[in-house]
């Protein structure tokens, strides 16, 4: 039997300085682009954590609501991790990098194989998706807070296999428009 993979896919913000909720934007094309790049990359199932703007999920996907979304990315992160708690890996991707495809959510997920975690880098800056094992969600759900989910977990560890995807996307987040 293989590992199972869940896509958590953080929609739950506000999107002050967009001007709207990044769920929205571009009518759910961003919304449908990152669950399909989640579904195509190799997780079995896909939640989206919704917050200031619920909106209906993408088939393949369930919604999930973070009560606290106001305090920022962490209650969206840690939601996210609950609601994925089955699973043998969770990928955790953003909103707002429209150009994150099934390639590189692919790349990661298998990196992560090796040490339960991986993550997404850019032209060697870090980005979306991270792939966390379930032996680290409960540590690195403790240590988000505030604007910042794994970033604290992930933070100074020689266990993260940094994945370089920069030939498949800019891993750019939008946050104007």
């Amino acid at each position: 039997m293989s590992d199972s993979a869940v896509g958590v896919l953080l929609a739950a913000g506000a999107g002050t300085r967009y001007g709207s909720p990044k769920v929205l934007a571009h009518d759910g094309l961003w919304l449908r682009t990152a669950v399909h790049a989640l579904r195509d990359g190799g997780c079995d199932r896909v939640i989206v954590v919704l917050g200031a703007a619920d909106v209906p999920v993408p088939d393949g996907a369930i919604a999930v609501y973070a009560p606290r979304w106001e305090q920022g990315m962490s209650a969206s992160f840690e939601a996210g991790l609950t609601a994925a708690s089955d699973a043998d890996y969770a990928v955790v991707h953003v909103v707002d990098t429209p150009d994150v495809g099934a390639e590189v959510v692919r790349a990661v997920l298998d990196a992560a194989k090796g040490t339960g975690l991986a993550r997404a880098v850019f032209d060697g800056r870090p980005g979306h998706p991270v792939v966390l094992a379930r032996r680290h969600f409960e540590a690195a759900a403790t240590s988000a807070s505030g604007d910042f989910g794994a970033r604290g977990f992930l933070k100074g560890r020689d266990d993260v296999s940094a994945v370089e995807c920069s030939q498949w996307a800019t891993g750019i987040d939008h946050d104007y428009r």
